[in-house]
C-alpha cells in the first residue's frame, strides 16, 4: 500500500529538527539525561521558529473511550512530527516499536528517534514514516 509523500513543508521542518539535534549533540556531547537533551532540543527548535510541544499526553482509545495510559510524546513539532529523545547505549527494537506506536496513536506519519548517547549524532538517528 502506497502512502502520499510527506508534504514539503513538513520535510523542511524535519530537516530543521535533525539539524537542531546535531547542534545540541555537538554542544553537549553524550552522557546527559534524556530530559536535558529534550529541553535543549525544544529550546533550539523554538529559536528556529518551530512550534514545539513537550511531553504531550497520548491517550489510547479503547471501546470508544479515550484512556490516559501514561504515554507521552517527548516532542511534537507542528502537530505532525514526533520526536522520541533517548540517551541509551544503543537504540533497540523496542525503541522503534515505541515510536511506531506513538505515530499510530497520534495520527502523525513522520517521527524520529534521537539517541544522544553516541559519539556521532548520525549513529543515534532513526527516521520512521508510516
Amino acid at each position: 500500500m502506497e502512502h502520499e509523500p510527506i508534504p514539503p513543508e513538513i520535510e523542511a521542518i524535519a530537516r530543521s529538527a535533525v539539524d537542531a539535534g546535531l547542534k545540541v549533540h555537538t554542544a553537549l556531547g553524550p552522557g546527559l539525561l534524556e530530559s536535558a537533551y529534550e529541553h535543549c532540543l525544544a529550546y533550539e527548535l523554538g529559536q528556529r521558529g518551530v512550534e514545539v510541544r513537550q511531553q504531550v499526553a497520548l491517550p489510547i482509545v479503547y471501546d470508544g473511550v479515550k484512556l490516559d495510559a501514561g504515554y507521552r510524546i517527548d516532542l511534537l513539532l507542528v502537530g505532525a512530527i514526533v520526536i522520541e529523545v533517548k540517551s541509551v547505549d544503543a537504540l533497540a527494537p523496542i525503541h522503534q516499536a515505541q515510536l511506531l506506536t506513538y505515530l499510530k496513536l497520534s495520527g502523525c506519519r513522520l517521527g524520529f528517534l534521537m539517541n544522544f548517547n553516541v559519539p556521532l549524532f548520525k549513529q543515534g538517528l532513526k527516521r520512521m514514516v508510516l
